[in-house]
Formats: structure tokens, sequence, C-alpha cells
């Protein structure tokens, strides 16, 4: 059976179709479990205990502080790793990097990066590359079942919710593990108010949106609301609006898309200047170079 949701579960009942990034724009999850999750075992599993400081501040500013937030982990850890590899204060160690090829590989001939995927890919393959990384995402997941719970959503975000209820169709969409998704929404009893959740085994996110898009809604009638450039991006693609959600500045930008935002988005004026100048906001936020590739 498909992990996809949209393959079996839904069904258009609305003009208007949402789609909600889960991580760092619904729940104030991404500092916890790149922190306390998905860091240390990456630092433990790719042996990086000799440049673990690096490897932190690598990790922390693909994931958290750039244009790269809130990509799928294994695009994300190969970046972080390139990231520390360049790194003149690590090259001066003499530690190896692992460049995971094997993973590359991979990554280019496949669009649903999740485990089950990988899982497959391992089993046909037995790449050692393949092999490490598959342990150390099963692990980050058990790590995430231990240490993540009781992050509330964002203020606004179940008021945003109710308020679209019966005037929207709403999925969630994310490169989060569906199981994580469905938990995190059940615990604070948020599901009810979506039609899917769709995580990391459903494909990405432009495949997710695109995919719900098609169900039949119009042109402007599509909105992705996210933290990261790559949700930007996957709205683009599909010829869908995008909403920001702020990083460092997510309440406010939740109580902007209830109290106004949302009404824009439902009456037809939030395409053009609107749109533009939130965006604009949004670029600020998140800076391409590291602090340690600037200049000076």
């Amino acid at each position: 059976m498909s992990h996809n949701p949209l393959d079996h579960d839904f069904q258009k009942t609305s003009d208007f179709l949402i789609g909600i990034d889960s991580d760092g724009c619904a729940f104030d999850t991404m500092e916890v479990k790149h922190k306390e999750c998905f860091i240390p075992n990456t630092v433990r599993y790719f042996s990086l205990q000799a440049v673990s400081r690096y490897a932190r501040d690598a990790a922390e500013f693909v994931n958290l502080y750039s244009k790269w937030r809130g990509i799928n982990r294994f695009p994300a850890l190969i970046r972080s790793l390139d990231l520390l590899q360049e790194w003149p204060e690590v090259q001066r160690r003499g530690i190896p990097i692992p460049r995971l090829q094997g993973v590359r590989d991979w990554m280019e001939r496949e669009t649903k990066l999740g485990n089950a995927t990988l899982q497959a890919e391992v089993e046909s393959t037995n790449d050692p590359d393949l092999k490490l990384t598959l342990e150390w995402s099963e692990a980050v997941n058990r790590t995430v079942d231990e240490c993540v719970h009781g992050v509330a959503p964002f203020p606004y975000l179940r008021e945003s919710l109710e308020k679209l209820s019966d005037k929207a169709d709403m999925i969630v969409c994310s490169a989060t593990p569906n199981s994580h998704l469905q938990r995190e929404w059940d615990e604070h009893g948020i599901a009810q108010y979506v039609s899917a959740i769709c995580g990391q085994e459903a494909g990405s996110k432009k495949e997710t949106l695109g995919q719900a898009k098609r169900f039949g809604y119009a042109e402007g009638h599509v909105l992705m609301i996210g933290d990261a450039p790559g949700d930007r991006d996957a709205a683009r693609a599909v010829g869908a609006l995008f909403y920001p959600i702020n990083p460092g500045d997510e309440e406010a930008s939740w109580k902007l898309f209830h109290e106004e935002a949302c009404d824009r988005f439902l009456n037809g004026t939030y395409a053009g200047e609107y749109e533009a100048a939130l965006e604009k906001k949004f670029e600020a936020c998140l800076p391409e170079l590291a602090p340690w590739q600037l200049p000076g």
C-alpha cells in the first residue's frame, strides 16, 4: 500500500487548498530536533568527535539558520559535511570528513528520500555509505521518539486552522517522517483540521503539493505555508502562492496570517505586492553564507 495519503484518502471538498509545513512552521520543534537528536547522532555515526564543535556549527547553520533550513535530512547531511570539509580550521586538523558518495548517487536517482526507499537501496546494493546513513537516520528517529514530546503548536496556528476549517482543504506537507507528523498532530488535537498528513515517504514537498493541486484547484487558490526557502520553492514550482513563517518571529507571522493574510488569500488580494513584501522580509532572515565564510 502507498505511503502517500493523497493516493487513497484525500478528496477535494473546497475551492481552496493550503499546504502547511510542520517542523519550525506549525511546531517549535526545529531547535530541539536538530540540537538534541540529529546533531549528536551525526557526530557519533560519522566519527566527527575530533571536530564536534565545528560539526555542530555547520549542521546548525544548514538546518536552522540558512537558506537550506528545512530541507530533507539526507541533502542536509551532505550539505553539512561539505561545509565542514571546506572549513579551514577543520582542514588544519587533518580529520577525514566522510564524502558518502553512495548517498549522493542515491539522491540523484531517488525523489522519495526516506528510510523506506533507503532501506530498499541498501538491500539491493549493500553500499556501505547507504548502510551507515540508514543506521544514522534510524537512530535519529529513535532519539526524536524519546526526546520530542509536548511541544505545542505556535500560537495562532490552531486558531487559523479553526478559522479555515470550512473554507479550505488543508494538508500537512513536510519532509518529516509520516509517523512523527501523525504523532505530533494527534498529540495536540489538530490532525482533525487537515485532510492528509504527507511526510517524506509521500515524496518531496513539490511532489506532494503538486499532486494535491491536481485534484482541481484553480490558479491563485493554492497556498503553501512554510518557514524555509524550500517551502517557497515547492510552491513556486507548482504555481502556488507562498506565506512565510519567519524564523525567530513565528508567533507574529501566525498572528498576521490569522488576522489578515488568510482573508486576503480567500478574497483574491494576496498575490502581488502583498505577497512580495512578505517574501522580502522572509528572505532577509536566512543567509547563504555562514559566519565563518564571510570576508574579514
